[in-house]
C-alpha cells in the first residue's frame, strides 16, 4: 500500500514514526509551510517535516490546496491511501477521490464528540472523565466522515492537557497502523457518525485562562489542568497576574466570598470557591519568575488575609 502522510504537529510525526517502524511505504509527505517562530521569528520546520527528512522522504508544503499544485504532485505519487493526522488545512473533493482507498484521519476524541479544534484540551476543560481517538474516512465536512475504529482511555482526575496528549498521540499511532491494514485487507468496518450528537470545539486563546471563583472547585481544576501547557490558568495575587499550575481539593466549608483567600502557608494559597468549597492553589508563576510551589512564593511575596 502506498501512503501518503499529511501532518504537521507533534500529535502527527507520532503516527508517521509509527507508520515507518511498522514497514508502511510512505512514498511522500505533505506539511505546512515553514512558520516563523521563537524570539528571533526564524523560520522553523514541523515536527513532521523534521522527521520526514531524517528518514529521508519527499516532503512537500504547498501554500495552497486548491490552486492544482498538491492535485497535481499526488498524481505523481499515484497513492492507495492518504493518511492525515492534524494537518491543519481542508482537503477538496478531487484530492480526497484520488486514492484507491480514498484518505483517512486520526482525530483526538471519541467522534461525533468534540469535532474540530482542541478536542483533547476540551475533554479535560469539559471535566470529562473517558476520551479517545477515532480514525474515520475524510469527507467533505470537517470530522463528519465514517468512522472506522475508536480507542477509549480515562482521563486522571489532575491530569494536564499536555499530558493527555502525550497519550493519545501513541494510540492515535497505533490506531491508524490497523486501520490502513484492515482496509488493505479489506475487513475495515465503516460506521456513518450520528450527526445529532455531535459537538463542535473552538481553537484555545487566552481569554479562557482569567480563573472565575465563583466556580466549584472540580470545574476550576479542570480549567487549570485543560489550559495546560497553553494558555494556562491565571489568578490575580497581589496585584499581579500569575499563572497557575497545579491546584489540590480541601474539605473546607466557608461563607467566605468566592475569591476570598482563606490561608497562605507551606501547603499553598487557600482560596474560596463557590458553593461554600476552597481550593488549595499548590504550583504557580509570577510574571517574570519561574514556576514554583506556592509556598516557596509565598517567602518572597506574603499575602494579607481577610479576617
Amino acid at each position: 500500500m502506498r501512503v501518503v502522510f499529511m501532518g504537521t504537529p507533534d500529535f502527527a510525526a507520532a503516527s508517521l514514526r509509527k507508520l515507518l517502524e511498522e514497514g508502511f511505504e510512505v512514498v511522500g509527505v505533505f506539511t505546512q509551510p515553514d512558520r516563523p517562530k521563537g524570539r528571533g521569528m526564524e523560520l522553523a520546520f514541523s515536527p513532521v517535516k523534521e522527521l520526514a527528512l531524517s528518514a529521508g522522504l519527499p516532503v512537500y508544503q504547498p501554500e495552497k490546496m486548491r490552486d492544482g499544485t498538491a492535485l497535481s504532485i499526488l498524481r505523481e505519487l499515484q497513492p492507495d491511501i492518504l493518511a492525515v493526522v492534524a494537518y491543519g488545512r481542508i482537503l477538496p473533493d478531487e484530492l480526497l477521490a484520488l486514492p484507491k482507498y480514498g484518505a483517512v484521519n486520526v482525530h483526538g476524541s471519541l467522534l461525533p464528540k468534540y469535532r474540530g479544534s482542541a478536542p483533547i484540551q476540551w475533554a479535560v476543560l469539559n471535566g470529562d472523565t473517558v476520551t479517545g481517538v477515532s480514525t474515520m474516512y475524510l469527507a467533505h465536512e470537517m470530522d463528519t466522515g465514517d468512522v472506522i475504529y475508536t480507542e477509549e482511555t480515562a482521563i486522571g482526575e489532575f491530569e494536564t492537557s499536555g499530558e493527555l496528549f502525550e497519550r493519545l498521540k501513541d494510540m492515535g499511532a497505533a490506531l491508524l497502523v490497523k486501520t490502513l491494514r484492515d482496509i488493505e485487507a479489506g475487513i475495515a468496518p465503516r460506521t456513518p457518525q450520528d450527526h445529532s450528537k455531535a459537538s463542535y470545539v473552538k481553537m484555545l486563546d487566552k481569554s479562557l485562562c482569567p480563573i472565575d471563583w465563583s466556580r466549584s472547585p472540580r470545574a476550576i481544576v479542570k480549567q487549570i489542568c485543560g489550559l495546560q501547557p497553553w494558555p494556562v490558568a491565571t489568578m490575580e495575587l497581589a496585584g499581579k497576574t500569575c499563572k497557575v499550575f497545579g491546584a489540590a481539593y480541601t474539605e473546607t466549608h466557608t461563607e467566605k466570598a468566592p475569591g476570598t483567600i482563606l490561608q497562605a502557608d507551606d501547603k499553598g494559597i487557600e482560596v474560596a470557591c463557590g458553593g461554600g468549597e476552597s481550593l488549595l492553589v499548590t504550583e504557580l508563576q509570577a510574571p517574570g519568575k519561574k514556576r514554583m510551589a506556592a509556598g516557596d512564593f509565598l517567602r518572597g511575596h506574603p499575602l494579607k488575609l481577610e479576617r
